[in-house]
């Protein structure tokens, strides 16, 4: 495909298209051609984002009405559904992900609009018993302009995810989507401003971390920031958002466990860890990425989920597939280099190289791998390789299976597996982590589900009631009631 074929998506300020000066090529993960070209934004059209966010908070979405917002968001959401079909498909070229779990990414973004319609209508501040001649109560308001830095995995849902709460709550909003993964978000654009989203309440610009990112996280016009991605671009995000005390939610990856005790069901369990590491090729940050398992029931389990991941089918996303690939050449070989080291320290149990054969040989896949005998002296055990690599650990005791849990600076997620409820809440109790699953397995869990991280897996919520939270300030109002003598 030539350059003069290549699709073009340009920012969105304002609600208009803004003219590109230079691009950044889209890739197909599935054979590593381009596709598309995005405008690279930088911080001139960053600062023209903000100045339109302010524009539209200060002039028209601050004085909505909260069933005014709760319109626009159901609106929002039923538009999602109708191009649910398109959007998939803009994912699955965008990630290389397999296109029915693209389906559902549209299908949750639609539900984040449409659960935060409702929750906004629910959200009130409270009475304080204060004084007896003083009438004390909190108001929440919003912040005014937040800033949304995503990442390439699930760029439709983490978008709907960190912007549905925060327009909700009467807030407006600069994205900057991941280079490698843009489109659904500069969809969105066209889709909020479709149901009636005011223009410059969502302003999307495109381009590369280090020049539209970094201005975004600096810009002193933005009340509020909100960022997934790796911890190292975390920390700077959250450097640049205290030297203008900016209020921020971090969400940063992880290292989660499943748990499994001699008494699990290890039919249910089998089928729900196999999906947990290789979902989206496994580039999931509370993906299931070890397995600690009892010694008791560690070689029958293993011999199981080897044979789960030799049937997997691995190829294009758009032809639906059981795995497609991972994003990028540089995170397949990220992947790969870990793979090498860890076929020294570990067993090789499936997997552990990129698939050969032609229908392969452009993309960037990697074979669903089984590392097991896997110790916290290596380091494929500690480390976030964000790929589809099931780390296997044994353990005899329950205070050792804790202790290998927590033998990590990560703390997003963790499965637990037994028959022992009284089992079940004592583990749930001791794992530093955001969410527990006990004998179910959801990466980050349902809309309704709060999620935040522990430890370096970030800091702040997203999620649930406590992100319409997260996007308002508290306000107490102290009135006296004592009337004059």
């Amino acid at each position: 495909m030539s350059e003069a074929d290549l699709t073009e998506y340009t920012a969105v300020i304002a609600g208009k298209k803004v003219p590109a000066t230079a691009w950044i090529d889209v890739l197909d993960p599935s054979d590593g051609r381009p596709f598309a070209r995005v405008a690279r934004c930088g911080a001139a059209e960053v600062a023209d984002a903000v100045d339109a966010a302010r524009h539209t908070y200060e002039s028209a979405w601050r004085f909505a009405t909260v069933a005014e917002r709760s319109g626009v968001c159901r609106r929002i959401a039923a538009a999602i559904r109708a191009e649910r079909s398109e959007l998939a498909r803009l994912e699955t070229l965008d990630t290389g992900k397999p296109l029915s779990q693209s389906l559902v990414d549209a299908d949750v973004a639609a539900r984040y609009f449409e659960f935060y319609a409702g929750a906004v209508e629910a959200l009130g501040g409270e009475t304080i018993l204060h004084q007896a001649d003083r009438f004390a109560f909190t108001l929440r308001e919003p912040y005014g302009v937040c800033g949304h830095i995503i990442p390439w995995n699930y760029p439709l849902q983490i978008a709907a995810r960190t912007v549905a709460p925060a327009l909700a709550a009467g807030n407006c909003c600069v994205l900057k989507p991941a280079e490698d993964a843009p489109l659904t978000s500069l969809r969105l654009a066209d889709i909020v401003l479709e149901a009636g989203l005011p223009a410059g309440a969502l302003n999307v610009v495109p381009g590369y971390g280090e020049e539209a990112g970094a201005a975004l996280a600096a810009h002193p016009g933005v009340d509020r920031l909100a960022f997934t991605g790796s911890r190292e671009i975390g920390e700077a995000v959250m450097t640049a958002a205290a030297r203008n005390i900016v209020p921020v939610t971090l969400e940063l990856g992880g290292k989660s466990p499943h748990i499994v005790l001699p008494d699990a069901d290890t039919a249910r369990a089998v089928p729900l860890i196999v999906d947990s590491i290789t979902e989206h090729a496994g580039q999931n940050c509370s993906a299931g990425s070890r397995l600690l398992v009892h010694r008791s029931v560690h070689g029958e389990l293993v011999a199981a989920l080897t044979q789960a991941f030799r049937a997997l089918r691995v190829g294009p996303g758009i032809g639906d597939p059981d795995m497609g690939p991972l994003i990028s050449a540089k995170q397949r070989d990220r992947v790969l280099g870990y793979l090498a080291e860890g076929s020294r320290d570990a067993v090789v149990r499936t997997g552990g190289k990129a698939p050969g054969g032609a229908a392969h040989a452009r993309g960037f896949y990697v074979e669903p791998t089984i590392l097991d005998h896997v110790t916290p002296e290596h380091r494929v055990f500690h480390e976030e390789i964000f790929g589809p690599v099931l780390c296997v650990s044994v353990f005899d005791t329950l205070d050792e299976a804790v202790g290998l849990a927590e033998n990590t600076t990560y703390g997003l997620a963790a499965g637990v597996w037994t028959s022992d409820v009284t089992t079940a809440h004592w583990l749930a109790q001791r794992l530093r982590v955001g969410q527990v699953f006990v004998n179910n397995y959801s990466a980050a869990g349902g809309v309704e589900l709060p999620f935040g991280g522990y430890k370096r897996s970030g800091i702040g919520v997203e999620k649930g009631l406590e992100a319409l939270r997260e996007y308002t300030r508290c306000k107490t109002v102290a009135i006296h009631t004592q009337l004059p003598s």
